[in-house]
Parts: structure tokens; sequence; C-alpha cells
């Protein structure tokens, strides 16, 4: 049994931040994740992608901010089981929680911080017949690694931000990249329309509108697509290395939504006037998974819940303790390994 002070459910960004909170009042962490390795959407899905909206950095890759936030939490010393769901919850008597992964592995602590972002993920996929037999042999949902693509042929299908953020990236590492959306509008922010209409017009990505793709075709692995122009009708062959159709995501709470907490459009409500607690006491939701009258799904928004929540929880911890806050440039930042940051005391001298 891994025994801890609060039981973090998901690694994102949100719930690595918690982490670094809570270790200010001295309280301890654990951290659950399906995923096999720290950092959530960010290391998973668009680890190369830029974030432009984190105080402090006027530009970040999702993957460097997961870096850094695990910089931070280092000398709080948390621990990890990654790999595996949250599967079911148990209260006991004393108050505290139990929870079971699906692989067996329990966890108690006598709070608990869902920060599950939206949940786990599903790939929005094509309605191509042959779509499963070209899955890693040519087609992807994500982008990972954009150096994979160095030299090659891709097409991506799509008409959101991460359509044409990755377009536009792609433009200088791929050998060839054509972009494919069903309508003449795109759905993104106006800059990277015209950045896209830019290189296009500079040679450097293929833009068919309105178009879908309707046809894939290969001996073992990818090599041609089949796109229909909307208007017309007419169906146009693509010689193509990787597809990589950018549909979006559909996300699921997973076994959480049965743990009688309660739910509304696929997130978990909570109390946003003091501290996002749910309807059971103890259990906590922050980040993406939430929702609350005036709800923003931005980073910096969970880290702000995090905050609230580690001061709400630190009070249910230690009910008969007063916690008087000390900003970290008075008070430093002491870690659980013994390491301590601390700003310079300034020397008084006495003049004769």
């Amino acid at each position: 049994m891994i025994k801890t002070d609060i039981l973090i459910i998901g690694a994102g960004p949100t719930g690595l931040f918690a982490v670094f909170e809570a270790g200010l009042l001295q309280l301890k962490c654990h951290l659950i994740d399906a995923l096999p390795q720290p950092g959530g959407q960010c290391a998973e899905i668009y680890p190369k992608k830029p974030i432009y909206d984190i105080p402090g950095y006027p530009e970040v890759l999702a993957g460097e901010l997961v870096d850094k936030l695990m910089e931070q939490i280092k000398p709080f010393q948390p621990g990890f089981t990654l790999g595996e769901r949250a599967e079911t919850i148990e209260k006991l008597e004393d108050g505290s929680f139990v929870v079971t992964t699906n692989k067996g592995t329990k966890h108690q602590a006598p709070v608990i911080a869902i920060a599950g972002g939206l949940g786990s993920f599903e790939p929005r996929k094509p309605l191509l017949d042959n779509l499963s037999d070209y899955e890693d042999n040519g087609v992807a949902y994500m982008i990972k690694e954009p150096e994979i693509y160095r030299g090659k042929k891709v097409l991506i299908a799509g008409g959101g931000d991460s359509a044409l953020d990755w377009s536009i990236f792609l433009a200088d590492v791929a050998d060839e990249v054509t972009l494919v959306h069903r309508r003449n509008e795109f759905r993104g922010a106006l800059d990277s329309v015209e950045k896209v209409q830019q290189l296009k017009n500079e040679g450097k990505i293929n833009l068919i509108t309105p178009a879908e793709v309707v046809g894939l075709q290969g001996e073992g692995k990818l090599e041609k697509v089949t796109v229909q122009h909307t208007d017309t009708s007419k169906e146009t062959d693509v010689m193509v290395d990787n597809f990589i159709p950018l549909f979006g995501l559909s996300p699921k709470l997973g076994p959480i939504a049965d743990w009688g907490l309660e739910i509304e459009k696929n997130a978990i409500k909570v109390d946003n006037s003091l501290d996002y607690q749910t309807n059971i006491p103890g259990i906590y939701a922050i980040g993406d998974v939430n929702t609350y009258p005036g709800k923003l799904k931005l980073i910096l928004c969970g880290f702000h819940e995090a905050t609230l929540m580690c001061q709400s929880a630190y009070q249910r911890i230690h009910p008969d303790k007063k916690y008087v806050m000390k900003y970290t440039t008075v008070g430093g930042v002491t870690g659980f390994d013994g390491s301590k940051k601390e700003a310079p005391k300034a020397v008084v001298k006495a003049i004769d």
C-alpha cells in the first residue's frame, strides 16, 4: 500500500504544479497516470508544440514546460505510479481513501486531487474502410517527434489550430507538406491561417480546399492518398509517405465517472468559491477535468486551482493547525531532500 498526504490522479502540468504547492506546505504527494511518463497531453500529444500563454515564457514548447515543472518539484520527491489507470475508490472509516489501479496497485491518502485533464483520449478518425491497415504504417493521429518526417511527403487533414500549426512547423522539416480541409475557412488562429497562406504562396505548402481524403492505397505501407474536391467531386491521387488526420480527440472520464462524483458534460462539478472540492468531501478536481461557472480551460487557471486546493487540503489534513502563508521570496523553498532555496539576507552594519 502506497501512503501519501495528497494522491493526485493525473500527472499533467496542473497535477505536477500541485506537487510544488503541496511541498511548500510540507505535504507529500503521489501521482497516478495512465501514460508511461509525466506530462499529460503536453508530453504525449504535442511535446514539440509551442505554448504562448504561460506567465514568464513568451514561448515555451509543451515538452519543455513539463521538464521545467519536473525540475521545480524534484526537491519535494513525489512518487509516481505510471502506466496504470485509477480504477476504483473506497472510503475508509478514518475518512481516508484507497484508490486501486487497473493493475491492482493500492494507494491511500486523506485527500484525492483529480487532475486528469480532459480524461483519457481517443482520436477522432476519418471514416475510411482500410484506415486501420495503415496505422503505424504511414497513418498517425498525433505528432510526437517531428524529425521522423524529415525528407518525407506528408499530408495533413484538418482545419483547426493543430492542423495549421503542424503544417507550418513541418514546412521546414518535410520534403513536401499538403494540407487538406473540407472547407475554405479554417477554425484556427488568424495569424496561423495567414502564415499557411503565405507558405502556400511561397510553394512550401500544398493547400487543397474544399476537399476530403476518401481513400488510402499502398502495399504494406501507405503510398498514396485519394483526395476528393467537394465542390466538383473530382478525385486526385497524392503520393505520400505519411497521412496525419488531425480532427481532434474525444475525451472520456473513464472509471472516475463511476465514483459518485457530480458530472456535467463529461466534467466534474466543483465549488470554485473556495477550493475546487467536489460533492464528496476530501476529493478535489483541478484543471481541465473540472467545471464551474466561468471555467476557462487554460494551464495557468489549473495552476491557480492547484494552489487553492492545496491550502484547503492542508486544513483538512491538519485541522488543529493554522497555516500562515509566507511568500517564497521571504521564506524560500525547503525541499524534502534537504535542499534550501532562499533570497540572500541583507547585511546591516552599524555606522561608527
